[in-house]
C-alpha cells in the first residue's frame, strides 16, 4: 500500500485525499485549519500543523511517504517552504500545486519533482496516477475511455504483442512503445509496434481502452 502525504486541505487537497483513500492508499493530510482536519479525518490520518516547520512534517510521518503533494495554493511562501522541507526530509517524489507559471518555475527550482496546475490537472486524474503505481500518466479522453502510459505488466514481459494479445484479452490497444535507448542519457525511443515486436521489461506502453480495463491492467 502506498503512503501518500498531502499538505493543504483546501478543495483541491481534500478532493485528492478522498480520491486516494478510495483508491486504497494510506493518506496523511496536514493543514493548520482544525475544522478541515475534522472533516479530513473521515478518510485520512488528519494532522493539524504548520508545514513550514520541518519538525511538524517529520513528527506527522511525512518522511515515510512515497509521495507528498503540496496542495497549498493561496500562500506562495508557505507553498515554497513546505516543498523545500519535504525535499529536505528525503521524500522521493514531491508534487506541488502552482497557481501561475512563475509559481511553478520557482517550485521546480527549489526541488519539486512535478508541478500541477489545478485549472488544467484535476485532482481525480492525479489521484489515479499516484495510486496506480504502474500508471506513469493518465488522460481521460471521453467518458469511460482513457489513454495511459503504463509499465509492462508482469504477465506479458518477453512476449510479442501478438502473444500478449491485449486487444482480445483486455480490450486494450497498444498505440506505441517508449523504449530506453542504449545510451541512458538519451530520451526513450518511440516505437510504432508491430505484432512481432517483443515487449521488453523496462518498456513503457501507451495504451487506449475502457478506463475500467486500464485500471485492471495496472
Amino acid at each position: 500500500m502506498k503512503k501518500i502525504g498531502i499538505i493543504g486541505a483546501g478543495r483541491f487537497g481534500m478532493s485528492l485525499a478522498e480520491s486516494l483513500s478510495n483508491a486504497g492508499a494510506d493518506v496523511i493530510l496536514l493543514d493548520r485549519n482544525r475544522p478541515a482536519m475534522q472533516l479530513g479525518a473521515e478518510f485520512a490520518t488528519a494532522v493539524q500543523g504548520d508545514a513550514t516547520q520541518p519538525r511538524v512534517l517529520e513528527e506527522a510521518g511525512f518522511g515515510e511517504c512515497d509521495v507528498v503533494v503540496v496542495a497549498i495554493g493561496s500562500n506562495m511562501e508557505a507553498s515554497m517552504m513546505a516543498t523545500a522541507n519535504c525535499k529536505e526530509l528525503g521524500i522521493p517524489n514531491v508534487v506541488a500545486k502552482a497557481t501561475s507559471e512563475l509559481h511553478g518555475k520557482i517550485l521546480r527550482r527549489i526541488g519539486a519533482d512535478s508541478v500541477v496546475y489545478p485549472d488544467r490537472d484535476s485532482a481525480h486524474r492525479l489521484a489515479r496516477a499516484i495510486a496506480n503505481h504502474d500508471v506513469v500518466d493518465f488522460l481521460e479522453v471521453s467518458e469511460g475511455y482513457s489513454l495511459a502510459e503504463v509499465e509492462v505488466p508482469d504477465g506479458i514481459r518477453g512476449m510479442t504483442l501478438a502473444e500478449a494479445d491485449l486487444r482480445k484479452q483486455k480490450g486494450i490497444t497498444v498505440l506505441c512503445i517508449r523504449r530506453a535507448d542504449a545510451d541512458p542519457k538519451k530520451p526513450r525511443k518511440v516505437i510504432i509496434p508491430q505484432a512481432s515486436d517483443v515487449i521488453e521489461s523496462d518498456d513503457k506502453l501507451i495504451v487506449f481502452g475502457e478506463t475500467k480495463q486500464l485500471d485492471k491492467l495496472s
